[in-house]
Order: C-alpha cells, then structure tokens, then sequence
C-alpha cells in the first residue's frame, strides 16, 4: 500500500482486518473537517467501500474560534458489506481542539480510538471549552479509551517549513496532518487525495506543497511513531456490478429532476431562494444549463414560487426547493398552484425548528406543514426520499406524478440526507422512462369552447401551453367552475371543485407500487418509518431478529396517498412502532386514517436515530 511515490511502507506493524469502522473529524469550523472527511470518504468509495457519511456543520457563519458552537465534524462509516447509516458508536474519534473533544467524546465507544491535536490545549483553548482542568491530565476523564496525543500544530510547522509560508498558513494545513495519519491507520491509498491537491492548488505551487508535505507527515508519523503499535484495513464490498459515484442527497435530487426533463423531451426550470440546507440544489442545476435547465434565484420565497407556477403554466417541468421557513412562506403560492391544477415539484429539505431553528441539524417536523400546512382543503401529494442516493428516483418520481396529476407534489428531504453521502450506480440510459404528457391542440369543447377543466378517468385536466390557437382560458385564484374554469361563486359548485381535487390526489394510489415490509409478514412489532430514518430503522430491525425477535420493517416512500394495501399490513401485527424524528406526526396521521393503535417514539435532538436506540425501544415495546 502506497500514498505516492514519497510515501514509505509499513511493513513492520501488524495489520489487522475489521469489518467496518465509524470515524470522526471534529474541529473549528476552519480546521478543514469538512475536507477531511469528505477526502478519506472519497478515498474509500474509490478501494471499493460501501460508505455512509453525516456532516455536521456549526449555525454560526463565523463562530468564535474554539468555542463550543462553533465545532464542525464529519462522520463517515466505511465497510466491507452493506451499510445504511454513518454508524453508531464512533471507533474512531480525532479532536483537533478541546471544543471539539468536549462536544464529541461522548460518542465515541469505550476502548475507542481517540487521537487528539495536543497543541491546541492551551489556557485560552480550555476557558473557551469552558474546562476548568485540563482533561489531558485527568485521569478519570479519559479513561477507557486508546488515547494518542499528536503535536499536530508543530509537527504540521516543521513538515512546511522553509516554504515561506505565514504561521497562519502553515497551521490551515494541519487537518491534512490528521488526515494523512488516519489513512495510515487504515490502510488507506492517498492518491486520489494527492492528485486532488494538485489540481485544486497547481497554480499555487508552494500551497501544494505545504498540503503534500502535512498529508506525508501525518502518514509518516503512524508509522516511526511508537505511540501506533498496530493498523487496519477494512476489506472491499461486494457491491452489484456497475458504475459508482459518491452522491450527496441535495446532488442527486438535483440530478434526478434534470433526469426527469431531459428523457422526457422537456425544459426544466428551478426557482428558489437560497436558504440552509437547501441551496445546494440551486447549485447544482446551475451547473446544468447545457442539459436545458434553467435556474432563477428569485429575491425572496415568495417570487420564487410564483416564478414556478408561471414556468409550468408555459409547459415547463417546474421545481423549486427550501426548507421549513421557506416552505411556510411558499404556502399562499402553493395553494394558487393547487387550484390552478399546474404540476410541478417542491422539495422541502427538513431541518430544526420552529422558525429558525437548528438551521444546520436535521429533523422530520415539516411533515405536518407540507401534508395540512395550506389554508382551505388543498390536498397534494407527498413523496419522501430515504436516503442520499434515493433522491436521484425519488425527485424523478415527484415529478411524474406532477405532470400526470397536474398538481403540485412535495419531495420531502432532511437535512441529513441532504448532505450525508453514500456510493450511487449510475443507471443505464436506456432504463431510464420518459414521463407521459400530452399538451392539447384542438378545442375540446364539442361546441362549447375550450374547456380546461374537462377531466380524464382520473379528474386530471389538460395542460394547454399559453398561445395554442382556440386554447384560451382564464387561470388565478378565485375558485373554478366545473369544466368552464370560469370563476364561480356557486356553493354547489365549490364544494364539487373541492372534492374533485381530493380524489385527484387519492387517485394517485392507482399508479404507486403495492407497500414492501422487510421481515415477516405478521408478527409482534412492525417498525413503521419515513425518510432519512430508513437506514437505522432498517438496521435495527435486522438486529432485533438476529435476536429471534418477530419485528418487521416497513418504510413509506409514499406519504399522501399511502399505497393502497398500507392498512391491511398495519392490521397484521400485533403493535405498531413509529420512529420519528419530531414529535409524531406520521404517527398522529396513521392512527387518523386506519384507527391504528400506534407507539410513538421520537428525538428532536437535531441528530438523527441510533441504532442502539431503536434496539432499546424494541426491547421495551415487545416486553409491554
């Protein structure tokens, strides 16, 4: 195993072979954590890793440094078989300054690894952290862990010296230090990592250099140091043939619509306001113009969802994204596109709330918004993605049911899925399906004029582009009369226009696939989840019946409307456990419509489940 031509071997140390491992880089939010995460991630998506990552970013734009909200970390799981979360208990555990010990140590398992930048425990270091002692020194404090304090600061110094870098520069390279170091303790190739400084810094040759010699130094420290006595390796996966990417949630959602436009012969355009964790979809489709997308960052929330509704009303596939303070302000706007009957996607990617909450943390508590959060009956559907790579199928389902529908439709994310990654196949194009869509020519009235809102089997309306000759009509916001979409005032009237757009919902669940339930078809408990909690759900339940537990797992993609045979397998076990990330809002609407007598439980911690968690509820449920 090599990191480059400059790097020597290791042959001496033993080496020995786990299955998985859970590492987190925790430090200021300029500390690089972010890149180093995100580097032995892609360095173990390249040997052929399953990997699953969460970042956790600080609110504060420019948070103190070394204060306690001002950590930033990143946490990856890489593996030798299939995984679906960025793991539990942290093996591995590398603090670049007493905040960041301070705020993670807790996660980190007993007899974990814990490596630990021992420069920066200074005086000034220790009262930001709010120490009063040097956990260095206590012995109750560290106890039970594999501790390796590294003088990263001055080893990083020593490794750069003589490039005429500033101290200031010199020490922004010290998270490569830590990172070289890790890949040594893992048997990990850092050439991707060495080619990837070389094009970011190839016009800043001292830069480059500085960055090359801290990522060798930290290597070169794991192995002369005699504080490591031994290193790892975790095998490749078996994973299904084919081509790999890693993907962000936010990525592949992005892709995913401008995948759905493309095979279907359509422009798509995306309106929106920037705002966290979001905007990088906006980012992303920036990206995608030569593929007909067109991007629009509007002034505000309620622009950009207005600019949505006139885009689809000229024909365009539409979409716009935001998060909860978005979302809420987009409601008048969603509301005209439900009455309007125009398709296209809204995509609310979670966080923390109310208001403006845990900006930077995830959390599943808009369910209640994008489900009732509109004033009046205005019913949509709703489709919730389960994982990073999920958006890229997910976002392409949103929008077939828009524009077969004609309404709008939510796209619901978190704020983990958003931003955790994980190995994506790169479909084949000939698998993917254009959606079907029809926009009329002639004049559907048999005399009467143009109808739009004469309506097929399924009570959805024709979508007439604005200028076809004969094909005239009003559209806004006042209610509808039947088939004339003149505005009207008739009672009668409103409430048949009302119940017909419900049913144009409900009808949905004639296209959707029959609900999966991993494990046994009846039993004692059924596990009952939605969006990004599917992988410690998943993973739980496979525990509970390596216990010889009777637990199943069934996780909904489809939330409004629920697939047609979700009652029937609610009735087929004896409890049904609904973990979520609020404080039950998918349990409140389950035990609404199928008077089920559901077990709730939930976390607004702003992280996402453990799996011992999960594990432990099982236990109690199953022993009530």
């Amino acid at each position: 195993m090599s990191t480059g031509t400059e790097t020597p071997q290791s042959p001496e140390k033993p080496l020995e072979t786990l299955e998985s491992v859970v590492i987190r880089f925790c430090g200021d939010s300029g500390d690089g954590m972010q890149l180093a995460g995100t580097q032995f991630t892609n360095v173990s998506a390249v040997f052929g890793n399953d990997v699953s990552t969460l970042p956790d970013f600080p609110a504060e734009i420019r948070a103190p440094a070394g204060s306690l909200f001002g950590v930033s970390g990143f946490q990856l799981c890489f593996s030798s078989g299939d995984i679906y979360t960025p793991g539990d208990e942290v093996d591995t555990l590398v603090a670049m300054n007493p905040a960041a010990l301070k705020t993670n140590l807790n996660d980190l398992r007993r007899g974990g690894t814990l490596i630990i930048n021992a420069d920066s425990f200074d005086k000034s270091n220790l009262q930001k952290a709010h120490y009063d002692f040097d956990p260095l020194t206590d012995e109750k404090y560290l106890a039970g862990y594999r501790i390796h304090l590294v003088p990263m600061t001055r080893l990083t110094r020593d490794a750069v010296e003589g490039l005429g870098l500033s101290t200031r520069e010199a020490d922004r390279c010290k998270n490569l230090f830590a990172l070289g170091l890790v890949y040594w303790l893992y048997d990990r190739d850092a050439t991707p990592t060495e080619d990837w400084l070389k094009q970011k810094f190839g016009k800043a040759p001292a830069i480059l250099e500085a960055n090359l010699r801290a990522l060798r130094g930290g290597y070169t420290y794991g192995l002369a140091t005699e504080q490591f006595t031994v290193h790892y390796k975790v095998p490749a996966a078996h994973l299904p043939p084919g081509r790999y990417r890693k993907v962000t949630g936010n990525e592949a959602t992005a892709m995913g619509l401008a995948t759905a436009a493309k095979v279907s012969g359509k422009e798509l355009f995306y309106g929106g306001y920037p705002i966290t964790p979001a905007s990088d979809i906006l980012h992303e489709l920036s990206k995608l113009k030569e593929f007909g997308v067109r991007t629009f960052q509007a002034e505000d929330e309620i622009a950009a969802i207005t600019s949505v509704i006139g885009a689809a009303f000229g024909g365009a596939f539409a979409v716009t994204a935001s998060s909860g303070p978005g979302i809420a302000l987009k409601g008048e706007g969603i509301g005209l596109a439900v009455m309007t009957e125009l398709p296209m996607v809204i995509v609310n990617v979670q966080r923390g709330g109310p208001s403006t909450g845990l900006p930077t943390k995830t959390e599943q508590s808009d369910l209640f918004l994008s489900y009732f959060g509109r004033n009046g009956d205005c019913p949509l559907p709703l489709i919730a993605a389960q994982s990073p790579a999920d958006c890229f199928a997910a976002a392409q389902e949103a929008m077939r049911i828009a524009v077969e529908f004609m309404t709008p439709v939510f796209l619901l994310t978190d704020g983990y899925i958003a931003n955790g990654a994980e190995p994506w196949r790169i479909p084949n194009v000939e698998d993917l399906k254009p959606i079907k869509f029809a926009h009329p020519r002639e004049v559907n009235g048999n005399g009467e004029g143009y109808l739009p809102y004469l309506r097929d089997e399924n009570l959805v309306r024709p979508w007439a582009i604005p200028g076809t000759p004969g094909l005239e009509h009003r559209l806004g916001g006042l209610e509808k009369a039947d088939r004339t979409g003149n505005v009207s005032y008739d009672p009668e009237n409103h409430q048949k226009m009302v119940e017909i757009r419900r049913q144009k919902v409900a009808n949905v669940a004639k296209t959707l696939p029959p609900q999966e339930v991993d494990g046994p078809e009846s039993g004692d408990l059924l596990l009952v989840s939605w969006g990004g909690t599917f992988g410690a759900v998943r993973t739980a339940a496979q525990v509970a019946r390596r216990k010889g537990q009777s637990v199943a797992h069934c996780h909904l993609r489809y939330i409004s409307p629920f697939p047609s045979n979700l009652g029937d397998i609610l009735k087929r076990y004896k409890k049904v456990l609904v973990p979520e990330l609020n404080t039950g809002q998918l349990w409140v609407i389950l035990r609404a419509l199928y008077l089920v007598d559901a077990i709730g439980f939930n976390k607004i911690k702003g992280k996402p489940f453990l799996i011992h968690e999960l594990t432990e509820k099982i236990d109690e449920a199953l022993a009530q």
